[in-house]
């Protein structure tokens, strides 16, 4: 069973789905070194659990999802190197195999954003803002925040937030295509767990492989993009999951996946 080691970063695994909550709401869920540090050690637990089909993100508290870095401890970094090699949150949710669904829960800036972007899907409460807001302090993201916006948003969009550093609302980030739905604040944490275990419901080894392919698709030209997805379709094919999916469906029954 995954637990938590640090107070500021809780974890709760129910059925198949794992529920991380940033939780430092009274500084906005803002992201420390050593939160940054238990968030990589979640990330590979999550990956190396066989139990562990989906994970869920989230801010505690009724203001925040994450307002990136604590900006007090960037002067903490003895040089810029050192800055450049920090352990950082976002790469390690990047690592995470596993769908990963966003749950923006109040405000999203800066590195919040670039979290909220490296998830599959996004939803957002009524009250959520999202602002790549580095801008106003003399730096830019440095978390995929341009490769993100440019991809979910478009290069107009995307540079409204960059340049000016300003929030948009829930209401924009959904026609913008940023999050996927928008639900009242008290509704937002179920519904992501429902999609979640949905998600979790089906064989995971597919779900991790039709994720990889995700990505695969917005980095590679487009005949290599397919010849790739006929590969990973092809060895999804070849699993015990894909066996009993077909025998499941020719039996008129649930399918029972165990990810071999």
């Amino acid at each position: 069973m995954i637990t938590g080691q640090l107070d500021e970063v809780a974890v709760e695994v129910d059925g198949h789905v794992a529920v991380i909550t940033l939780n430092r709401p009274e500084k906005l869920n803002a992201v420390t070194p050593a939160m940054s540090k238990e968030l990589t050690r979640l990330a590979h637990a999550c990956n190396d659990d066989d139990a562990v089909r989906a994970v869920v993100i989230t801010g505690a508290g009724e203001r925040a999802f994450c307002a990136g870095s604590d900006i007090r401890t960037l002067d903490d970094y003895a040089t810029p190197w050192e800055f450049r090699n920090r352990v950082d949150y976002c790469d390690a949710l990047r690592e995470l195999r596993k769908p990963i669904i966003a749950a923006i829960n109040g405000y999203a800036f800066g590195g919040g954003v670039e979290t909220a972007m490296i998830c599959d899907i996004r939803l957002a409460s009524d009250t959520a803002q999202l602002a790549a807001s580095e801008i106003k302090l003399g730096w830019i993201g440095g978390g995929g925040m341009s490769a993100f916006l440019a991809h979910s948003a478009g290069p107009s969009n995307a540079a409204m937030m960059l340049l000016t550093g300003d929030p948009i609302d829930a209401a924009t980030a959904k026609a913008w295509g940023l999050v996927s739905e928008v639900h009242p604040r008290a509704d937002l944490l179920d519904r992501a767990r429902q999609l979640a275990a949905v998600i979790a419901s089906r064989p995971p080894i597919a779900a991790q492989t039709a994720k990889a392919n995700l990505r695969a698709a917005f980095t590679m030209p487009f005949d290599d993009a397919m010849r790739y997805e006929r590969d990973l379709q092809t060895i999804c094919f070849a699993t015990d999951d894909a066996a009993e999916g077909r025998a499941a469906f020719a039996e008129k029954r649930t399918g029972r996946f165990t990810g071999r």
